[in-house]
């Protein structure tokens, strides 16, 4: 309760990828996200102010971008879907005033 208290703005990411492999190397490239079973990145961010939350979200968001790109280019199938299935939305829930 404390945690919620000192930091009262949050946001929870989830991120799916095509394959647990791709969001694997996800994991890896950027630094600590939580990672459900199989291909889909989560991550969660508290903050003090909306501000705050703003700036680390967009850093998180940029560095993800930066892997994805370098991922279609050194595995240029990687983030083409193998079936005509389109892949979930990237979710996000936030908290705070």
């Amino acid at each position: 309760m404390a945690d919620v208290q000192a930091f009262p703005c949050s946001i929870s990411l989830s991120i799916p990828f095509p394959t647990p492999r791709l969001a694997s190397i996800a994991l890896s490239a950027i630094s600590r996200p939580r990672r459900r079973p199989g291909s889909v990145l989560e991550v969660e961010y508290r903050a003090t102010t909306n501000r705050m939350l703003r700036v680390a979200t967009n850093s998180f968001m940029e560095s993800l971008s930066l892997v994805l790109e370098v991922m279609e280019k050194m595995d240029v199938p990687a983030l083409v879907p193998k079936t005509s299935d389109p892949l979930p939305l990237a979710t996000a829930a936030v908290t705070g005033s």
